[in-house]
């Protein structure tokens, strides 16, 4: 069954070892936060930097792994059919909207959505890393210099994941004027349990 995401709201939900994840931009030109935590001990949790490293690229697209800050792997991208996802910046949040955008309205965004949705799994503000921001476009200028251009994603662009452990994810409709080239989408998703096998 897919499931809707509204526009500037987020969900969280648990993933099980060897169910897939799809995330699909039903719309076209929207950005979706995605984080993961183990679902024993939500302590480990995706990880930025030690994905980089053991990828060894910041282009992160089919076959690539997103690891945990205990050095192992939490998902597996099956498919893809955008190859441009950015794993560098923050969720948006009140803090965001107040540097970025002081002349339009305070939105809570994607960090707020997200501790929102995770509490009751026992996760706090302060246990949210850098989510792999699925669509979001940020080029990285020779200088080291970066710039959010609008997604790529068309109508029906999606990624599809594996869970290598069981998880509980965070997922959101991200709420971000720039991220998202100024309009505000819903993101759809679904779960392909490996039980939908037998």
């Amino acid at each position: 069954m897919t499931h809707r995401i509204e526009p500037r709201s987020g969900v969280a939900f648990a993933l099980g070892k060897g169910a897939e994840l799809v995330v699909l931009d039903p719309d076209g030109g929207q950005v979706s936060d995605l984080v993961a935590y183990n679902a024993a001990d939500v302590r480990e949790v995706i990880s930025n930097g030690r994905t980089f490293d053991y990828e060894e690229t910041i282009r992160l697209t089919t076959g690539a792994q997103l690891w945990s800050n205990r050095s192992r792997p939490m998902l597996t991208i099956l498919e893809d059919t955008v190859g441009t996802h950015d794993f560098l910046l923050t969720p948006c949040s009140v803090a965001t909207f107040e540097h970025f955008y002081p002349d339009k309205p305070v939105h809570q965004g994607c960090f707020g959505n997200l501790a929102a949705a995770l509490a009751p799994y026992g996760v706090t503000e302060d246990d949210i890393p850098t989510a792999f921001n699925v669509f979001m476009n940020v080029p990285l200028a020779a200088d080291g210099t970066l710039r959010v251009d609008p997604p790529t994603s068309k109508t029906g662009d999606f990624i599809r994941l594996r869970a290598e452990m069981d998880l509980v994810v965070g997922l959101t409709a991200c709420s971000a004027y720039a991220s998202n080239g100024g309009t505000f989408k819903p993101i759809d998703y679904y779960i392909r349990d490996h039980a939908d096998d037998r």
